[in-house]
């Protein structure tokens, strides 16, 4: 029986050195590549969002201290959606004046985002109309209210599938 003269070890330790090496520098490589989304609850870069949590905070208790949004469509399809919300303050009081901004977004994909802005208004309800969604599915539905001085962030989760909707 021949014996190994032990100089396949320092080969087998440098060839899995180089290995792992190479595998640090495609994970780099296909990281960087990946675009970074945005935050699907306050539609700005998660970065961002994380640097102003605090101030999120404080603004959404500011707002549902004097008002109160409602998510109102009786249900999202592919073809001609409505999305309506509705506005009121914390009597009860419709509220006409508010801004209204609206971001339709699938859940970690940006490829098909719709944002809608310019609502008609009517007795503090808030109606985006005419929407083309492009795929069958869920949907985020991401708004931005402001009123006056105060503003307040109102996500919801929804399918084209279900009627059924619910925020996040």
């Amino acid at each position: 029986m021949k014996q190994s003269s032990g100089r396949i070890w320092p080969y087998a330790i440098g060839g899995s050195i180089i290995l792992v090496f190479g595998f640090c520098v495609a994970t780099i490589v296909v990281a960087s590549k990946l675009p970074v989304e945005n935050s699907d609850t306050y539609m700005m870069g998660y970065h961002d969002a994380d640097d102003k949590a605090n101030e999120l905070i404080e603004a959404r208790i500011a707002f549902d201290k004097k008002y109160k949004i409602e998510y109102i469509t009786d249900g999202l399809n592919t073809k001609n959606s409505v999305i309506r919300y509705k506005v009121t303050d914390t009597n009860s009081n419709l509220v006409n004046t508010a801004k209204v901004k609206v971001i339709i977004t699938r859940p970690n994909n940006h490829k098909h985002d719709q944002e809608l802005i310019n609502p008609s208004v009517q007795d503090g309800i808030y109606t985006f109309s005419g929407i083309e969604l492009p795929q069958e599915g869920r949907w985020d539905i991401m708004a931005k209210v402001d009123v006056g001085e105060v503003s307040r962030y109102y996500n919801v989760k929804a399918d084209t599938r279900a009627k059924e909707a619910f925020e996040y």
